[in-house]
């Protein structure tokens, strides 16, 4: 079992996972009316799953802000105090990860480090003090070398994916999950083989 807990693509706006790392949210955003004001108290890694326009506006005296977003773009987002956004033209998908944990000065990973030892495949989008977000990258039938994950993880997958895993101990799984689904997973040392035609790409965080 290589994450403890799924969520599919096909779910509304919800809270997808809580726990005492994370609270992971799926927000659709889907109307063009102003929504109501709001803010968060906690830092955030927003993952757009479609390209899309926002109209923010603050109760602070600061000036209304307008944004674009990239399809499969990864942004990190600030506490910030009471807002509200509207949408300006089709409807978009953001999956929110607020990070709960102060952070830390020591680095992630060691000598089996996934950007050490596969930099083809896995590369550094950002990294802080609370967080390290990676994008993941598999060729058509493109096969890791042997890595570990070291922490825990939110896996958010931006294509379908039709995995052979193989752990340190030579169990070999199938794993299949949906392009818009969303993983909670636990460390582990494995390989990864795409068994498809077809490129995968996934943000971990």
């Amino acid at each position: 079992d290589w994450s403890s807990d799924v969520c599919s693509s096909d779910l509304p706006s919800a809270v997808l996972f809580d726990n005492s790392e994370v609270k992971v949210s799926r927000a659709l955003e889907n109307n063009r009316e102003l929504g109501k004001f709001h803010k968060h108290d906690l830092n955030r890694v927003m993952i757009y799953l479609q390209s899309g326009r926002q109209r923010f506006q603050y109760q602070d005296g600061r000036k209304p802000e307008v944004s674009d977003w990239k399809a499969r773009q990864v942004v990190w987002s600030l506490a910030d105090g009471m807002h509200a956004a509207r949408i300006l033209d089709s409807p978009f998908d953001i999956i929110e990860v607020e990070i709960k944990t102060s952070g830390t000065s020591q680095p992630v990973g060691g000598s089996l480090d996934p950007v050490k030892v596969d930099p083809r495949h896995y590369k550094v989008e950002f990294e802080n003090p609370q967080v390290r977000v990676l994008r993941v990258k598999i060729e058509p039938h493109g096969m890791t070398p042997m890595h570990e994950h070291s922490t825990d993880r939110v896996t958010v997958f931006l294509t379908d994916q039709k995995f052979s895993i193989k752990d340190a101990a030579g169990k070999v799984d199938t794993v299949e999950h949906k392009a818009g689904d969303v993983a909670w997973q636990m460390p582990l040392k494995h390989t990864e083989q795409n068994l498809t035609d077809q490129p995968f790409e996934a943000i971990a965080v």
